[in-house]
């Protein structure tokens, strides 16, 4: 599953646009916004706010499901996947002290 990708075709689609539309808006060409739908391609870090915009979307949410699919795709065949997220979750939640 590509969560982001997911998420940008409900958001489109949700409003009536064309991905040439949204491509256009976020000065990518119309190939690259599908690839980004269907998770074949991965969006860059500045790509999540000019999406954010041309879709009406919370940045933060996007941004999320952008750090989702970018962890899956490093750990999903990690035998010890959870370990490491849950050393990782500790670690996060110490520093937001």
């Amino acid at each position: 599953m590509n969560y982001l990708g997911t998420r940008l075709r409900e958001l489109r689609e949700s409003q009536g646009l064309l991905l040439r539309q949204v491509a256009a808006q976020i000065d990518v060409d119309t190939a690259l916004m599908s690839k980004l739908e269907r998770g074949e391609r991965r969006a860059q870090r500045e790509h999540i706010i000019k999406i954010a915009t041309a879709l009406h979307a919370n940045e933060k949410d996007l941004t999320i499901l952008w750090l989702a699919d970018r962890i899956k795709d490093v750990i999903q065949d990690e035998p010890q996947a959870n370990e490491a997220l849950e050393i990782i979750r500790k670690e996060i939640k110490k520093n937001e002290h």
